[in-house]
């Protein structure tokens, strides 16, 4: 499905349709790092979570590149054509994803059907929501201890956020592009980051947690703030003097902002009740998505800065772009799997181990042939 854009403007079309810089855009490698610190952190909060208890913060993290990504893809076809073809965009997004997951379901479901694993009994439940996306919105609904029908594949909720996020962001983002001149479009955009905020405010009460951090409609503003950033960047143009303030502050900045998340990280607790539940729960997501996306502006605008080249380096860079998914799927099952077996010593170990050798198998045997293919220069997966 392809909405049709407006007349043809020969003004419009030289000019991006509005988003001058959406134009030749290629991947950005210190994003790519950026991916590798992220799931690093959360594969170091799941297997020895004590020192670092806000270790989660690198979902948080993901879901703004993923916004900032994904409406980077949708801003760059609209640049060049005036329209978005939905279809093949979805159809490239289920490539990307949704194979990958199927194979991890496929492994966990034949451990349950034919061993007594402790951790894999009764799994079934587990799979099927992980593989229909639908974790995060069982969790929501729970409002004590989430109950074992999750537990096998839980860490797969915050797919189900993005996956429900691309259903309906590409085609409003679309139809605004369509219908609304580039400026409203991202004043439109401001409010929407803000509507999760004062929606999670009437939410709150301490029985209230799960349903707000599984929910997608509490979660999307980590999600729009990138996809915002995308937009501001795009509407600049190359000599446009604004966009210049916003290099030089996001150089300024970016430090200060990996040392604040470095802070969450060490220091906020992501479960349980402590002085920060409440504000982390309701303003907290919002101001880790600004953090991230001060980050990532200086990272896509500041290619030559030392925190760039950092994150740039090839061994991070590489992991980002081609394991960072594979990693985050494979981590929670694999590490289940060596408790079952009964390691002790080198459970830790062997999980990292085991989670770097299925990744690295998953995106040689799963997630690049079916990705391989002739991209536009424009593409960033």
């Amino acid at each position: 499905m392809t909405l049709a854009p407006p007349p043809p403007d020969d003004r419009r079309v030289r000019g991006g349709h509005g988003f001058p810089s959406a134009l030749g855009k290629g991947r950005v490698r210190g994003v790519d790092g950026l991916r590798t610190l992220a799931v690093v952190l959360v594969l170091a909060y799941h297997f020895v979570p004590g020192p670092l208890p806000g270790g989660a913060l690198g979902v948080d993290v993901f879901f703004t590149i993923s916004g900032f990504v994904i409406t980077r893809l949708l801003l760059a076809e609209f640049a060049r054509t005036g329209a978005v073809g939905m279809r093949s965009f979805y159809w490239r997004r289920w490539k990307r994803l949704v194979p990958a997951l199927l194979v991890v379901c496929a492994v966990c479901a034949v451990l349950a059907g034919t061993t007594r694993l402790r951790g894999f009994e009764d799994a079934w439940t587990s799979i099927a929501l992980s593989a229909t996306f639908l974790v995060n919105i069982v969790r929501a609904a729970q409002p004590g201890l989430y109950t074992d029908e999750t537990a096998l594949l839980g860490h797969t909720w915050s797919l189900g956020v993005e996956e429900q996020f691309y259903l309906l962001w590409p085609p409003l983002l679309l139809l605004l592009l369509l219908r609304l001149r580039p400026r409203t479009v991202l004043l439109c955009a401001v409010a929407l980051c803000l509507l999760p905020v004062l929606w999670r405010c009437v939410l709150w009460s301490p029985t209230a947690a799960h349903r707000i951090y599984n929910g997608t409609d509490t979660r999307a503003d980590q999600l729009l703030v990138g996809a915002l950033l995308a937009l501001v960047i795009a509407r600049l143009d190359s000599e446009d003097p604004r966009l210049a303030a916003l290099r030089r502050w996001a150089g300024r900045l970016a430090w200060p902002a990996m040392g604040m998340l470095a802070l969450i990280v060490w220091q906020v607790p992501m479960t349980g009740t402590s002085a920060w539940t409440a504000p982390w729960y309701t303003v907290g997501f919002l101001v880790t998505a600004v953090l991230s996306a001060t980050v990532i502006a200086a990272l896509e605008l500041r290619p030559l800065s030392l925190l760039s080249r950092v994150l740039s380096l090839a061994p991070l860079a590489w992991t980002g772009r081609n394991l960072s998914y594979g990693l985050y799927l494979w981590h929670y099952p694999l590490g289940r799997l060596m408790a079952g077996l009964g390691l002790d010593t080198w459970h830790v170990p062997a999980a990292i181990a085991a989670t770097f050798a299925a990744a690295t198998a998953s995106h040689y045997l799963v997630e690049k042939p079916l990705t391989r293919r002739k991209r536009p220069q424009t593409a960033t997966i």
